[in-house]
């Protein structure tokens, strides 16, 4: 903790960009650097991140977001961290395991090697199971859905991808149509005395 009192953290998600080249602006700022266009914005951001100063840690987040006609985006990310003086700590996080063996094959033959790669497998049954009870114990009032939808949903989420994000979206789709139909039914139940 003492180490990285000083340090800077930066995380962004590439999804929320219009470009891949959108990167670089969206780090500038985020660093105060003023705002520049182009490879005049590139050389800032070097000149800055090789400069004197704290530790930099740059999260992208959907990091295959930035591909691009000749990589020229993801292969400028991950040089930086190797310039002489840098004090850039790069961590990428894609869903696609082969991103840089397919799309960034030069970083192998860098003598310092290629990135290191971290694995995290699918989430199991019972951790999609913890992470749905957790999320939805989130809600005030009454239960949402019974523990046997959970324990389906994750059954069956964890048998196709193990995502997450998946399991939950299917958590959330049940709730709409179970909102639906109550409204629905509020609407048609009839007045007291017969009357419609």
């Amino acid at each position: 903790q003492d180490e990285l009192a000083g340090s800077k953290t930066i995380v962004l998600n590439c999804m929320a960009l219009s470009s891949p080249q959108g990167i670089f602006p969206a780090v500038g700022q985020q660093l105060g650097l003023p705002a520049a266009a182009g490879r005049e914005g590139v050389r800032r951001l070097e000149k800055q991140l090789t400069a004197r100063g704290p530790m930099v840690l740059l999260v992208l987040d959907e990091l295959d977001q930035l591909e691009s006609k000749g990589q020229d985006v993801l292969y400028t990310l991950f040089e930086w961290p190797r310039m002489p003086s840098s004090r850039l700590v790069l961590v990428g996080l894609a869903n696609a395991l082969d991103l840089t063996d397919r799309s960034l094959a030069r970083l192998r033959a860098h003598p310092a090697g290629g990135p290191r790669l971290l694995h995290f497998p699918p989430y199991t049954k019972e951790q999609l199971s913890a992470i749905l009870q957790e999320r939805l114990g989130q809600v005030a009032g009454d239960t949402v859905l019974d523990a046997a939808a959970l324990q389906f949903c994750a059954r069956k989420v964890s048998a196709v991808s193990g995502d997450a994000r998946k399991a939950l979206d299917v958590c959330r789709r049940a709730v709409e149509v179970v909102e639906l139909e109550v409204r629905s039914q509020t609407l048609l139940k009839p007045l007291p005395g017969g009357e419609w």
